[in-house]
């Protein structure tokens, strides 16, 4: 009997009558074509001879194990050596190379080559740049560092110059300058650690004071335009906001009300200036007496009002105004005091009398002051009251009833 196998072979029942070889389908072998041939495997499930199907540039041979697996070279694995291992990429149709990741990477892209998962802070294609923020050192392994650029005062980023070892931030913020980008900058101050523009109200030249205020505090150099203060807020001592409280301008001084008459002459002159000022309610400034009054250095008969300053001005006008008040005050208590006395003389009791043929009689007493004592008025002794009313004046040679 052939005994052919029935999934082998093309028939079981012929076979070679001499050596009895069956007929073998393709990927089979043996006499009763019981086994696979080289470069196929048998399945299991089925146990039907399957084609290996190695790639040829990936293995090393046609043949593959009984799971199929076949022989791959350095750098491909795959069941048919048909893919690069971790760590490689498909070079061309044939070869898997290495990744070349700069040691910052073990994987790549199988197809471009591209380098995945750059450690140490490294990126690009083969993990030969440093992440952005970080700067590549002269340290043989090529660590890529942080730089030491605050993302608050630069761009974060920093390169190392030709010929320098510290790194340099590329570009600083508004505000901020050095290397690091961690100092102010002319024309701010440091503020917790902020850099904050200096204010000044526009009354320091940056020309004058480069730095405009003090670095630490803020506080601002060189007030220009009379102005003082932390901030250049305030004018000077003499000086005082204008009407539109921009400007500072001298402090001018208050007149009184009184009329003056002022005469100034120059050298050369041959008529003097006069000047009369009425009621003069506003004030002047020494710019604006000189206007008004021009007045001479080189002339040694100036103006007396031109000598004396203006808080001498105003200390005499006052005190001519004190003299003028207590004056009057006196004045007034003067002529009270007059009108009291004569007021006394004028009200002062009196008798109205009247003479007859043999006596005088009193017909009536007036007092323009209550309850006044008129018993001064009866001039010695020799005057009596008599009991019914009537007044006696006696006399050394007279008696007179009344």
């Amino acid at each position: 009997l052939c005994n052919c196998s029935a999934v082998g072979s093309t028939s079981t029942a012929e076979c070679n009558s001499t050596t009895g070889q069956c007929p073998c389908l393709d990927g089979y072998v043996g006499l009763r074509c019981e086994s696979c041939a080289q470069g196929f495997y048998p399945e299991q499930r089925s146990q039907r001879c399957r084609p290996c199907g190695c790639s040829p540039a990936g293995s090393s041979s046609t043949q593959c194990d009984d799971s199929g697996q076949c022989q791959c070279k350095v750098g491909v694995t795959g069941l048919k050596c048909d893919r690069c291992s971790d760590g490689y990429y498909r070079f061309n149709e044939t070869t898997c190379e290495p990744c070349q990741c700069n040691n910052h990477s073990k994987t790549c892209d199988s197809l471009t080559g591209t380098c995945l998962h750059c450690q140490e802070n490294t990126e690009g294609n083969h993990c030969e740049l440093c992440k952005e923020g970080f700067y590549r050192s002269d340290h043989p392994a090529h660590a890529c560092h942080r730089c030491p650029c605050s993302t608050v005062a630069s761009t974060g980023t920093c390169r190392i110059q030709p010929g320098e070892t510290a790194p340099r931030c590329d570009k600083c913020k508004t505000g901020y300058t050095g290397l690091n980008c961690n100092q102010c900058d002319n024309g701010y101050y440091n503020s917790d650690s902020i850099c904050v523009r200096c204010k000044c109200n526009g009354n320091v030249d940056p020309a004058q004071s480069p730095s405009v205020c003090r670095p630490e505090s803020g506080e601002c150099i060189g007030c220009l335009y009379h102005t003082a203060g932390f901030h250049c807020e305030e004018c000077e001592d003499g000086y005082v906001r204008d009407p539109e409280g921009t400007n500072c301008t001298k402090k001018e001084a208050t007149l009184g009300p009184e009329t003056r008459e002022f005469t100034t002459s120059a050298p050369n002159a041959s008529k003097a200036t006069s000047f009369s000022t009425a009621v003069i309610n506003s004030t002047l400034s020494p710019t604006t007496i000189q206007t008004i009054f021009p007045l001479s250095s080189s002339d040694n008969s100036t103006s007396a009002f031109a000598d004396v300053s203006w808080t001498q001005f105003n200390i005499i006008i006052l005190t001519v105004i004190i003299i003028v008040v207590v004056l009057l005050m006196g004045f007034v208590g003067a002529v009270y005091m007059y009108r009291e006395y004569q007021n006394r003389k004028l009200n002062a009791p009196f008798w109205t009398i009247e003479l007859k043929e043999d006596n005088i009689s009193f017909s009536s007493y007036h007092d323009s002051i209550p309850n006044a004592d008129v018993s001064g008025l009866l001039e010695d002794d020799g005057n009596e009251v008599a009991p019914n009313g009537q007044l006696t004046l006696t006399t050394p040679m007279h008696n007179y009833k009344a």
